[in-house]
């Protein structure tokens, strides 16, 4: 079997994965942020993170992985400096991730279906569609009618100005600054444009 190749310093992909056999992985408030938590434990060291959104069971992030100088951590034998896999953290996540739910909820299976996915971005349009679309994901699925009221994305950290990890400042720049990030996400996207490029993006 052909080995996956890793992200790439400094280039940006969205990174998607879903719950097996499209089950559910999030099943409380708790759930999700426990989520969040360890995405800033295992991933965003080594990536910039531009947006993402969970839904019950599928997650969505934009991120670019950091300069190879950035992909650095101490080895626990050691404590010398060692390449990081920014394949195998995400890995670290799911798999931290889906023990604690095994725990708490006395289950036994696998969470997330197979490896994580990812498409490279490589435009500035894909850029800005690719937020809308992320964001909009809990309407288009019909989860909210209006996407701007789901509480697990980063919609509302991105429009405020309040401390955050994300990459506001550079987000609000590919957009021309807060009012036309607002505006595009309420009058200017067109789904339509980005849909053809998401696979497997299904409840």
């Amino acid at each position: 079997m052909q080995k996956t190749k890793d992200l790439e310093p400094c280039k940006f992909y969205h990174i998607y994965t879903r719950g097996n056999n499209s089950e559910s992985v999030f099943v409380s408030q708790e759930s999700y942020l426990h989520f969040l938590q360890l995405y800033r434990k295992y991933v965003a060291p080594f990536v910039h993170t531009y947006c993402y959104c969970l839904l019950p069971n599928h997650v969505h992030f934009l991120i670019q992985v950091k300069e190879a100088e950035a992909l650095l951590k101490r080895s626990e034998q050691n404590q010398e400096f060692i390449p990081v896999s920014l394949q195998r953290q995400w890995g670290h996540l799911l798999n931290a991730f889906t023990k604690a739910m095994n725990i708490r909820y006395g289950r036994v299976d696998s969470l997330f279906q197979k490896r994580f996915r990812r498409k490279e971005v490589t435009s500035e349009a894909y850029f800005t569609r690719l937020i809308f679309y992320i964001h909009f994901n809990p309407q288009h699925h019909g989860l909210i009618q209006d996407f701007k009221d789901w509480p697990y994305s980063s919609y509302h950290s991105l429009l405020s100005k309040k401390t955050t990890n994300l990459e506001r400042d550079t987000v609000l720049e590919w957009f021309g600054d807060r009012e036309h990030m607002e505006r595009f996400h309420r009058e200017d996207a067109d789904f339509r444009t980005i849909s053809p490029l998401i696979e497997e993006d299904e409840l």
